[in-house]
């Protein structure tokens, strides 16, 4: 059983694409992509932490819905990153294949909570 959200494997993750994001925008000069990317990164965590601290798993679904839906502008700002010329190819990959792992992950884990 789970006591704490830092043992769950989707929030350690969710860190991980967290810390990968900042590291990959830390020297853009474009603040305001850099802070909004960043900000959705940092969301998933924070959402995948906050609802399991509610103990209650329909507020869980919810935060982890938000967490999601986080991810997925995540995903929205790479895009806009590769038109911009912001990051190398192989960032994209890793970074797309971190949120498409979260992603799935987090729609399993609302699965089971219903």
């Amino acid at each position: 059983m789970v006591r704490n959200f830092e043992e769950l494997v989707i929030w350690q993750e969710s860190r991980a694409l967290a810390n990968l994001v900042h590291f990959t925008f830390l020297d853009l000069k474009d603040y305001s992509f850099r802070d909004q990317i960043n900000r959705a990164a940092i969301s998933v965590m924070n959402n995948i932490a906050e609802g399991f601290e509610r103990f209650s798993n329909p507020e869980f679904r919810r935060f982890l819905q938000i967490a999601k839906a986080s991810c997925s502008e995540v995903r929205s700002m790479i895009y806009l990153a590769v038109d911009f010329t912001y990051i190398p190819n192989e960032k994209v990959r890793e970074i797309m294949e971190i949120c498409a792992k979260i992603k799935t992950a987090i729609i399993n884990l609302i699965n089971t909570l219903k």
